[in-house]
């Protein structure tokens, strides 16, 4: 983690070097509403950083809005308009499309994929481990997810690296190694009515489009064809709710479990005590749940979700006015001392652990929380399984974004088991 406490929380570039926890410490303690100016000029925001506030201002939809985007980049109106998500709507219009997605999100459905997920695990981590020093991010944290996502939603295997990249150049926008067009250092307004002002939204729109037509005139038994059936009320998506839905899946439906396991594969390599506590251990012991919120707390991918004020409110002194842009920094809130006993310190035993990862707290929690958990478990049963020993071999590299927290590349050694 990097510890100067006063790098600039507004810049990409800061993140490269891992999470600021000094800076969010220091927020934390002296400034838990901290106003930050922009450093690119935008119009500024309130840096909320302390767990109880953030749970506070989450739980209030009614004054702290998602509807004006939920990213720091301002948009107008038709921007909005054009590109919202159901993660960039208030209650209760949030609720409806909600409870739509939730028939295919569940507890109970997605417990139904462990077997599928298991036989996806299985079989990346035997790819993968026909070499003894592979990049995990590349050959196992990347591989998995979309490769499962793709299932559930019910898109074509082979259309699975395709979908990835496309994610990649989306929420990773920011990132040179992962698109041309980053969002800080060329002109995108030619792309500001497409999913993160990317020209991979329009290609990811004219492909949900034909996932989109394809159903309509045949179910294919599949979650996009129970996305596209009306609810009880008659109540269907629309299909720029559908294309929206999905290029956020894509996105964040890939990305963020990615970096959960990612970060999880990077302290199994660096605490061997923690490799020692799960080894051997049987499937359905119950460390496995707790390591695996543990892991998701530390990893914490999504770095904050912006509302924006209806009305003025009072917090710790300082007045939020309302139009202000206010940003919930949940990763903040899972090193929060005043909730978590050594909040850097990784204890797979750790219960409760209420942690933030998954925005709870208020109507946004994440959606494909289940499905996320399962596949961070049942990846690092099957990693661990195989192997004896792991190694970390270089310095491992971060995403060049103030959005999203991870890993992008790490380089491990294995001694694989007898």
């Amino acid at each position: 983690m990097n510890q100067d406490a006063y790098v600039d929380i507004t810049s990409h570039d800061t993140f490269t070097s891992g999470f600021p926890s000094a800076t969010f410490k220091r927020l934390r303690d002296e400034d838990p509403c901290a106003w930050v100016e922009e450093s690119d000029g935008g119009k500024g925001f309130w840096a909320i950083t302390r767990y109880e506030d953030i749970k506070e201002l989450n739980r209030q939809p009614h004054i702290f809005s998602s509807a004006k985007g939920i990213r720091l980049e301002e948009q107008t109106e038709e921007e909005y308009m054009a590109r919202r998500t159901f993660q960039e709507t208030d209650p209760p219009e949030h609720t409806r499309q909600r409870m739509i997605l939730h028939r295919a999100f569940s507890q109970k459905m997605i417990a139904k994929y462990e077997d599928l997920v298991r036989e996806l695990a299985i079989d990346v981590c035997e790819t993968a481990l026909q070499n003894n020093e592979i990049d995990v991010v590349k050959q196992i944290a990347r591989k998995l997810p979309m490769r499962m996502l793709g299932r559930v939603l019910g898109t074509p295997d082979e259309d699975g690296a395709w979908l990835v990249d496309k994610g990649d150049e989306l929420i990773a926008n920011s990132d040179p190694d992962f698109t041309n067009h980053v969002i800080d250092k060329v002109n995108t307004d030619e792309y500001r009515f497409m999913p993160f002002r990317s020209p991979a939204g329009k290609e990811i729109y004219d492909y949900a489009k034909q996932q989109m037509v394809q159903r309509l005139h045949t179910n294919m038994d599949d979650v996009l064809s129970l996305l596209l059936e009306p609810n009880k009320d008659g109540e269907r998506l629309s299909e720029l709710e559908f294309k929206n839905f999905f290029a956020l899946a894509v996105a964040a439906g890939n990305d963020t479990t990615r970096y959960s396991l990612a970060m999880s594969m990077y302290h199994l390599c660096n605490q061997p005590q923690l490799f020692a506590q799960l080894k051997d251990k049987a499937n359905d012991d119950p460390i496995w749940d707790t390591a695996v919120e543990e892991f998701i707390r530390y990893a914490a991918p999504t770095l904050h979700f912006r509302r924006t004020a209806l009305a003025d409110y009072e917090l710790h002194g300082k007045t939020i006015k309302a139009g202000d842009k206010v940003l919930l920094w949940f990763t903040s809130g899972n090193f929060d001392e005043r909730q978590f006993e050594s909040p850097e310190t990784v204890n797979i035993t750790r219960s409760p652990n209420q942690h933030m990862a998954f925005g709870q707290g208020g109507p946004h929690a994440c959606l494909g929380m289940w499905l996320a958990r399962l596949e961070v478990r049942v990846t690092l049963q099957e990693l661990i399984r195989r192997v004896d020993a792991m190694q970390q071999l270089a310095p491992e590299k971060y995403l060049r974004s103030n959005f999203i927290r991870g890993i992008k590349s790490l380089m491990v050694g294995f001694k694989l088991a007898a």
